[in-house]
């Protein structure tokens, strides 16, 4: 009888030793997994076209992060659907921290509310990384539509019900639904032109077969300084610091105007801690050196890199606002 307890008691042990170690093997090579990132090519996508401010800012991490981290480092530009394109592609992308997204107020604040039916949830299937970087919406017209103020285009939309055009990089985009607030706070009736770029819709800008463009403010300045658009107003409460001569759309008479484009690193929902923390790291790093801000800031964005519970927080409170925008506007997309 002693016997057989003992023989019972020493199988418990043994399948307990062995269930052990296998819980503590899965551990280590787990902790191994990501102790040991990155070991392959990080891939950052860009939901739109390149030459605007999310491309800019996913070159500007490649870059730096390539001399630090010492894998290759590539920018992948997605555009279409509003970034929906780009944004469905990481959402479904193995959280291994090897596929990132430029995130934007588009994909992540209004598409929810804009979109009948989406391909992916815009918070719950992203891990936040960080804040990227800010910066103004401008409003900007052809010169030859014979415009130089707020107040004269205002004017003419009156007098051409449906016949002036505003162009978008996407319908969603924080550049689109500043034209559906436009037509809200002015009274006027505007049709939207929706691009899958800003690059596709500024040379109809420049040409006039679009009578004016939202666009970043970042991604404007140099057609601005060379004189080939007419800037009218910036869409911030306070004037940028990038271009102080360019008054807001609020002191001009449209009181509580207010449509700022941001930007964040995301990555897929379910990314390892250490990753998401050593991601952040690097986000902050680079963001912080004195010379890629001096660049950025010289290109209208302002950067401001912080941590994950903070832009988290952020998301979620950009998302109930436009979200009442979008309701007021009657905006949907399909």
């Amino acid at each position: 009888m002693t016997s057989d307890l003992s023989r019972n008691r020493s199988g418990l042990i043994q399948r307990a030793l062995i269930g052990l170690s296998i819980l503590l093997g899965s551990f280590a090579v787990h902790a191994q997994t990501n102790s040991s990132w990155p070991r392959e090519t990080i891939r950052i996508v860009v939901s739109f076209t390149p030459g605007g401010a999310p491309d800019t800012l996913a070159r500007v991490l490649a870059e730096d992060w390539q001399k630090t981290l010492g894998v290759p480092i590539l920018v992948d530009n997605r555009p279409g659907h509003g970034g929906n394109i780009g944004a469905d592609l990481v959402a479904k992308s193995n959280p291994d921290g090897y596929t990132l997204l430029i995130g934007t107020v588009g994909i992540h604040a209004i598409n929810g509310a804009l979109y009948e039916k989406l391909p992916y949830d815009p918070i719950a299937d992203f891990t936040p990384i960080s804040f990227l970087a800010s910066t103004p919406n401008v409003l900007i017209v052809n010169k030859q539509l014979g415009v130089q103020s707020l107040k004269e285009l205002i004017t003419l939309a009156k007098s051409k019900p449906n016949e002036l055009t505003f162009g978008s990089s996407g319908t969603g985009t924080s550049i689109h639904m500043s034209g559906e607030l436009f037509k809200d706070l002015a009274g006027v009736q505007i049709r939207h032109i929706p691009y899958k770029g800003r690059a596709q819709s500024l040379p109809d800008l420049v040409s006039g077969r679009i009578s004016m463009l939202f666009d970043n403010l970042a991604s404007a300045q140099p057609l601005i300084r060379a004189n080939e658009v007419i800037a009218l107003g910036v869409t911030t409460l306070k004037r940028s610091p990038s271009a102080p001569d360019i008054p807001t759309l609020a002191e001009q008479g449209l009181k509580g105007f207010e449509a700022v484009s941001w930007f964040s690193l995301m990555a897929p929902a379910k990314l390892p801690k250490e990753i998401q923390a050593r991601l952040n790291q690097l986000t902050v790093q680079t963001l912080s050196k004195p010379e890629i801000r001096s660049r950025l800031s010289n290109g209208g964005l302002d950067p401001n890199p912080g941590s994950p519970e903070e832009l988290s927080r952020y998301i979620q409170q950009e998302a109930s606002k436009w979200r009442k925008i979008v309701q007021q506007s009657g905006s949907r997309a399909e």
